[in-house]
């Protein structure tokens, strides 16, 4: 019971630090082009190098506990592509503005305002999606060994404070709501305990190595599609061409950084 109530209090810190982030913009007066360009490209640089770098590794690594040869290649691609396709309902999905005023505490520029809501949704929707199986490898990983946990749930908590803080920064700079943008990117964090209590009391006792494969794929898949088509185009248009840039190998670095040392 002990190794319980500890899981649950890392997977609990390591999701709602996207919530850390969010009190970034409660704090900060004004959310600049420039701040905002840097941003963006940070959090696109940290989902694709960990989407690239580890993610699709560690999907490839479960499907080749099942399959021989390039089959596990195969499966990892398929479900790489799979969260693609899932990404792009989900953006279908999400209607379009209907009450042009909603934009109007930012600027007049209501078409760049929409489309930052919109980045700022898929973006929590993407983290939490995220943030889900996380939440299972965490919490399974901290009640079993507390010390093997810990490190694990620290180096989650890092990579969700920016995650946080773009999706937080995205809906403030499109609503000009800085509860509303904090609320969301806390929000987007509560998936991590949910998954990590509902791995271990639930699905953990079904769970297979190929469909942990499946899910770790789409979760890369969906955070590709979530920075090549909203965040980093974003960013490029709301700063300048090198602030972006900066922002990407930044984060890049950070990520690889936090991967390196736990």
């Amino acid at each position: 019971m002990g190794n319980f109530t500890g899981a649950l209090i890392l997977t609990l810190i390591a999701g709602l630090s996207t919530g850390i982030g969010g009190l970034f913009v409660l704090a900060k007066k004004e959310i600049n082009g420039k701040f905002l360009s840097l941003a963006l490209g940070f959090s696109g640089g940290v989902m694709i190098y960990i989407s690239f770098m580890e993610i699709m590794r560690e999907s490839e690594s479960y499907f080749a506990s099942k399959f021989s040869g390039n089959l596990a290649a195969v499966f990892a691609a398929l479900s790489f592509f799979g969260g693609i396709l899932l990404m792009w309902i989900i953006d279908r999905l999400i209607p379009d503005g209907t009450n042009p005023h909603e934009f109007s505490f930012v600027n007049k520029d209501t078409d760049h305002n929409h489309r930052l809501l919109k980045s700022g949704i898929l973006s929590a929707v993407a983290i939490a999606i995220h943030n889900f199986p996380e939440g299972m490898a965490t919490f399974t990983m901290s009640s079993s060994d507390l010390a093997l946990g810990l490190p694990l749930a620290i180096a989650i908590a890092v990579h969700n404070i920016p995650e946080g803080i773009v999706v937080a920064v995205t809906i403030f700079k499109s609503t000009g709501k800085r509860m509303k943008a904090f609320m969301w990117s806390l929000i987007s964090g509560l998936s991590e305990p949910v998954g990590g209590l509902i791995g271990y009391l639930i699905l953990s006792r079904f769970i297979t190595d190929s469909l942990l494969g499946v899910i770790l794929g789409m979760v890369a898949g969906i955070m590709i599609y979530i920075s090549l088509d909203e965040l980093l185009p974003l960013a490029h248009e709301y700063g300048e061409e090198h602030t972006s840039i900066c922002g990407v190998v930044i984060g890049m670095i950070i990520v690889a950084a936090t991967i390196l040392i736990f």
